[in-house]
């Protein structure tokens, strides 16, 4: 087996580290063991070089994206209980998961009562998403708008849509509890027309759509929302239950059991 000298492994590791080839920095010793024992031809070994250094980055770029895209928590579609709840469609919410709406600049709206996994199916999406090598933004409704008005206020509303232009899937969670004024309105409709047919939106809320005005300022405001929302748009409407309701449900159910085993002792 040829041994790796010390100035050639010096030379390697200060190239490696100048192109910053942080993962084949660290394994290229192994690799080159790997390679003689299986008797590696030049072009193999090379390919498995540059496949650790992708996966690698991969791997990387893939947590900050989902850092970066501020969910507030981590939640897979494969953990959805479809059996709880049984309005969920199951093999729409899985071909959502397959990303194909983001090819094709679509938007998707959630609609339901609180707690039947509205958020959950979007920040599934979104972690796919992510997963793909897409930017993602995860963010209230309420505390999205403010934000926007505040940087209006200080003259920096610019800078922030440009950087929202930049993000592939945009996530509104919680398009429900608020009442928007006209400057809010007008804020929340830009973000609308720049994304359309450019880029994708996911809205969850508790309102159907025909209440939407009790969002915004009337009824003439909603519906040039919902014009460009829903041309390009896959809906889902889920009813049921609440799975917080259901987990409080078993943990009552639980505790009463307890009780009454303990009483019989």
């Amino acid at each position: 087996m040829q041994t790796i000298t010390e100035d050639k492994r010096t030379y390697a590791d200060k190239m490696m580290k100048r192109f910053k080839l942080v993962d084949m920095r660290e394994q290229y010793s192994d690799i080159i063991a790997e390679a003689e024992s299986e008797q590696l031809d030049y072009m193999d070994f090379l390919v498995r070089l540059l496949s650790v250094e992708e996966e690698g980055k991969n791997a990387r770029r893939q947590e900050m994206l989902l850092e970066k895209a501020n969910f507030d928590r981590f939640s897979s579609l494969s953990e959805i209980d479809y059996s709880f709840n049984h309005s969920l469609d199951k093999d729409k919410i899985e071909e959502l998961g397959k990303l194909h709406f983001l090819q094709k600049q679509e938007n998707i709206i959630i609609i339901g009562p609180p707690g039947v996994g509205k958020s959950m199916i979007a920040t599934g999406i979104g972690i796919n998403a992510c997963n793909e090598g897409k930017k993602v933004l995860f963010v209230n409704a309420k505390e999205f708008v403010d934000k926007l008005y505040e940087k209006m206020t200080v003259g920096r509303l610019a800078d922030t849509l440009e950087k929202l232009q930049k993000i592939d899937l945009l996530i509104i969670d919680e398009l429900s509890y608020i009442k928007m004024d006209r400057e809010r309105e007008s804020l929340f409709f830009q973000i609308i027309r720049q994304r359309y047919e450019k880029s994708s939106l996911i809205i969850t809320t508790n309102l159907p759509m025909g209440r939407w005005d009790e969002l915004f300022t009337g009824q003439l405001a909603a519906t040039a929302i919902l014009d460009r929302l829903l041309h390009h748009c896959h809906v889902l409407s889920i009813t049921g239950d609440s799975y917080r309701v259901k987990g409080s449900k078993l943990s009552v159910k639980n505790g009463k059991e307890q009780n009454i085993c303990q009483t019989a002792k």
